[in-house]
């Protein structure tokens, strides 16, 4: 499992495309602001959830086993009792690694993935761990009430 510093900026700088399961339509849930931020950063996101055709203008796919093309990093924004079968999902698709967002702890999940060579961050938010690690973390969306220096862009 990844949970370090070095380790977080690895996988966010060879991290191209990102699926995010569980992503919601609604402006407000946490799901729809981390997939707008790292859409706004340059990354692929493509959304996941059966319930939409569309999200943040994406195409919205019903799984994961739906997406044509590669997955790099597979986002999870799901209950932790339900993550198994995205496991499954993101194994079958080939993809290389997966985030499961704050609260979704599930040490199970996390055998299954790493079993199968999947590169696993748990209990972390790719919003803010992008932000943390490529300097946009401030007094907005994110109140840490701590005002760094800049760092220098993540390069693609």
């Amino acid at each position: 499992m990844i949970d370090d510093i070095a380790g977080l900026r690895r996988l966010l700088q060879d991290t191209r495309s990102i699926a995010v399961v569980g992503v919601s339509a609604n402006w407000h849930r946490p799901s729809h602001f981390a997939a707008k931020y790292m859409l706004d950063h340059g990354y692929t996101v493509l959304p996941v959830n059966p319930a939409y055709t569309e999200v943040l203008g994406q195409k919205c796919y019903p799984s994961l086993r739906d997406i044509p093309g590669t997955v790099d990093l597979v986002d999870v924004f799901r209950r932790p009792q339900d993550v198994l079968p995205v496991v499954d999902d993101a194994i079958a698709i080939g993809a290389r690694a997966i985030w499961f967002q704050l609260g979704v702890i599930n040490m199970e999940a996390v055998r299954r993935a790493e079993a199968a060579g999947l590169l696993v961050v748990m209990d972390r938010c790719v919003k803010i761990e992008y932000a943390r690690l490529f300097g946009g973390l401030n007094t907005v969306g994110v109140n840490t009430g701590v005002i760094s220096a800049k760092r220098a862009p993540l390069v693609r």
